[in-house]
């Protein structure tokens, strides 16, 4: 074969560039319709992450006996009995969120060194409010129900 013949052969093989452009831009159209598409489904179907239930049972009240303060760590939450009387005090400490934990003078902040008396009150370190007291109720099972979306004066407690 001759070197002319073969650039004959290459150019009847070319695509002409009028025909390549009409090609490219079908093609971006598709390409975008299905981006379109694919974009659609995505935003349709609903991407919700669920958290813990701010609403739980924690057990029965003489699971709990008196005078203790039992802090459950998964729930940020201290159950305190008084006698009679019960409540549930938030161990999230309000300076930046780290998990208090009891101590024999009240809750102490192991992160920037917060300190809040039994009632949850801040007697040092750079907390900027007291801790959040939470409702308890008793269920008709006879078990303690905390709920975490219902915040409570502080002092109020459940007779038991």
């Amino acid at each position: 074969m001759e070197a002319g013949s073969k650039t004959a052969e290459c150019e009847a093989n070319k695509m002409p560039r009028r025909d390549f452009l009409a090609w490219l831009s079908g093609a971006g159209v598709v390409g975008s319709a299905l981006a379109g598409l694919v974009a659609t489904f995505f935003f349709m179907k609903p991407r919700v992450t669920f958290g813990q239930p701010n609403r739980f049972l924690i057990g029965k009240p003489d699971d709990f006996p008196a005078g203790s303060r039992l802090a459950i760590d998964t729930k940020r939450i201290c159950i305190v009995r008084d006698g009679e009387r019960m409540a549930a005090i938030s161990t999230t400490c309000t300076h930046l969120g780290c998990i208090v934990a009891p101590s024999a003078t009240g809750f102490l902040c192991p992160c920037h060194g917060s300190q809040y008396d039994v009632d949850g009150n801040v007697t040092g370190g750079p907390a900027p409010k007291a801790l959040a007291w939470y409702s308890v109720s008793l269920t008709p099972s006879g078990e303690l129900e905390v709920d975490k979306d219902n915040e409570v004066q502080m002092g109020t407690y459940l007779n038991v």
